[in-house]
């Protein structure tokens, strides 16, 4: 067995979870700044990329026995990643393929508070966390909510586009 620190994290998992922090601080700034998450930017450009690495070291994570939600949870999210860069870099989907980028990038945010959220609550504070485990009935409702902040800014954003108003890419 791998050795593992005060919070119970392998190495790989330590660096998993820094990697996921930048990835999610990138990922706030961009909708805050932006109002939606993009390759066009160095920033957008980071966030995908920690994103992907995320997903990838995630596999190697095994902490609750084996293969399971987690691990369907970042194929799915490198599956939304490759829609949304096509849709980006191409016109495959023809006039959607701007509300595929945009919601896409969004919903990977979406993805990442899931195991966040779930992984802070059940480890946090050290020797007497929030929630038992990543069964507790309270992070469905956590998931809710954060699924509520996503469907109110897929919302806003497609009505942005809609309205033709889109961020100007910055060099950041």
């Amino acid at each position: 067995m791998a050795p593992t620190n005060m919070l119970g994290l392998t190495t790989l998992g330590t660096w998993h979870t820094a990697i996921s922090l930048i990835a999610v601080a990138a990922g706030f700034v961009l909708l805050a700044r932006d109002r939606e998450i993009s390759l066009r930017t160095l920033l957008g450009r980071i966030y995908v990329a920690a994103t992907v690495i995320v997903c990838l070291t995630g596999f190697g994570i095994f902490q609750h026995g084996g293969f399971g939600n987690p691990h369907v949870l970042g194929i799915v999210t490198l599956l939304v990643i490759g829609v949304a860069a096509v849709a980006e870099s191409t016109k495959l989907f023809g006039g959607a393929s701007r509300y595929i980028e945009t919601v896409g990038y969004s919903a990977t945010l979406f993805f990442h508070m899931i195991p966040g959220v779930t992984e802070t609550l059940t480890r946090l504070p050290p020797g007497s966390p929030v929630l038992p485990g990543p069964d507790a009935p309270q992070l469905k409702a956590a998931a809710g909510f954060f699924f509520l902040l996503f469907l109110i800014g897929a919302t806003l954003q497609v009505r942005r586009l809609r309205a033709g108003r889109t961020p100007a890419a910055t060099p950041a």
